[in-house]
């Protein structure tokens, strides 16, 4: 038997624009992550309903509760509280996240709350064009307080938001749709640092507003691999991890870039505008916890500049390479998923050991799963015995890095019910519960417990894994 501690944190994730549905209801603005959305409109689901959440409140919960889950984690919509992200608040915004909430609670559903979560209301893409202006940081610490003051009375548990790290390399999260090609990586690095100082202030101001409060980043894990056993190979994959992930966890926790990174903001002359007052502001803010995101590990080799490639000349996005570092490579030891993801469960181990080791602040999992279509059989059954067999093995690594000294204090994969997946709709699947609609039909909107639901369940009241 695989037993976990009593008080471990089963639960389960999703966000706001993902499981919500009603885009626009009861005074809720467009956010950049439904624009996106909208213009996929044509060959995908869209925001617009997704997993329809917002009129499936108490139901939903009720097959939460029946899951068995000890918290649930999700997203609250800045737009839904404030439509234009900087003006009047919307009560009715308030009244939805205050249903879900106290619904949670009288279900014995510990509520654990992310504040932004890629959905950036568009308005201030229009006034601001978002994080590059100042005036963001200052919208975003306004909206925060509000959300603290309305809900910290019952809920204790904050993310300030999901996956900085891996938002700011995905242009259409980060709307740079008007932003001359030669100056995108200027701009990013300013919108990367603009959020780093309201994570910063809405830290701060977690503690100082909700007595008992725990607060921390969310950040999109990355454990690289050498493609080699040459040192320079061994170097990139470290530069690797450090530029999507560990330079950011190093100013959440520190409250400053690392000399590797000024390093090579200052040599490819993007250092970002920076205020006085903000020195303490960041080391100010200490987070409580650190909340890891992780599907897959990478590979790595070292890159070269060259005269065609200058130092910090970057190709793709999400996965970039980056000249002068390192080139992302295929691990011929690893199968993929149906979406191109590698599975490695002990990339997980590693990266929580790692993690643990170089920050020592309580680990919790809040995203990993598997997306893969689902098959809807003519009984209404969904047998994913391949994410059963996914969740069991990655629950294993979890278990072994406890073994190994890490204080892991839970785990919430994503996603709760099946939603709307940002690149292939309803096509892509990751929930316990199957939801009855596909991309372009909403058909019922039926919930049906997959065979995971019944082995999460059982994994739960076990408290880990026979």
């Amino acid at each position: 038997m695989k037993a976990f501690a009593k008080d471990f944190w089963w639960g389960a994730s999703s966000s706001a624009f993902q499981i919500e549905g009603g885009w626009d209801a009861d005074g809720k603005g467009m956010t950049v992550a439904d624009y996106n959305s909208f213009q996929r409109s044509a060959i995908q689901a869209d925001s617009k309903v997704a997993s329809d959440f917002y009129h499936h409140v108490e139901s939903d919960i009720a097959l939460f509760k029946e899951l068995g889950l000890k918290t649930y984690r999700f997203s609250i919509s800045w737009a839904r509280i404030i439509p234009d992200g900087d003006g009047e608040i919307n009560q009715a915004g308030i009244d939805f996240y205050n249903r879900v909430i106290n619904e949670l609670i009288k279900n014995d559903i510990i509520p654990f709350i992310t504040l932004y979560h890629f959905d950036l209301p568009f308005a201030l893409v229009d006034k601001y064009n978002g994080w590059q202006d100042r005036r963001c940081v200052d919208a975003f610490r306004r909206y925060a307080q509000i959300c603290y003051q309305a809900f910290g009375d019952r809920v204790k548990h904050w993310q300030i938001n999901n996956e900085q790290n891996l938002m700011i390399r995905v242009n259409e999260r980060m709307n740079m749709y008007q932003v001359a090609p030669e100056d995108i990586e200027k701009v990013r690095a300013q919108m990367d640092y603009h959020m780093f100082v309201a994570h910063a202030m809405a830290t701060n101001d977690c503690h100082e507003l909700i007595s008992g409060s725990k607060v921390g980043p969310a950040v999109s894990s990355t454990m690289t691999y050498p493609a080699s056993n040459k040192p320079m190979d061994v170097w990139a994959a470290k530069m690797n991890d450090n530029f999507k992930t560990n330079y950011a966890l190093e100013m959440y926790c520190f409250g400053d870039y690392p000399g590797y990174y000024k390093n090579y903001l200052n040599r490819c002359g993007i250092y970002p505008i920076t205020q006085v007052e903000d020195a303490q502001i960041l080391k100010q803010a200490k987070p409580d916890f650190i909340a890891v995101n992780y599907y897959r590990t990478l590979v790595a080799s070292y890159l070269p500049e060259d005269d065609a490639h200058p130092f910090g000349s970057k190709e793709k996005d999400i996965d970039f390479d980056l000249y002068g570092y390192f080139k992302i490579e295929k691990n011929p030891n690893l199968v993929a998923s149906t979406y191109g993801a590698q599975i490695d469960p002990m990339g997980l181990r590693l990266v929580l050991n790692e993690y643990y080791r170089q920050y020592r602040l309580p680990l919790i999992i809040t995203e990993n799963g598997l997306g893969t279509p689902d098959i809807l059989t003519a009984d209404n059954k969904v047998h994913d015995d391949y994410r059963i067999d996914y969740i069991k093995s990655h629950i294993l690594a979890c278990h072994d890095a406890i073994e190994d000294g890490v204080e892991l204090f839970g785990y919430c994969p994503w996603s709760v019910i099946d939603l709307l997946s940002s690149h292939q709709g309803f096509k892509k699947r990751y929930g316990f519960v199957y939801v009855d609609r596909d991309d372009h039909d909403l058909k019922t909107l039926n919930r049906i417990k997959k065979d995971s639901f019944y082995w999460y369940q059982q994994v739960i009241k076990d408290n880990g894994i026979k």
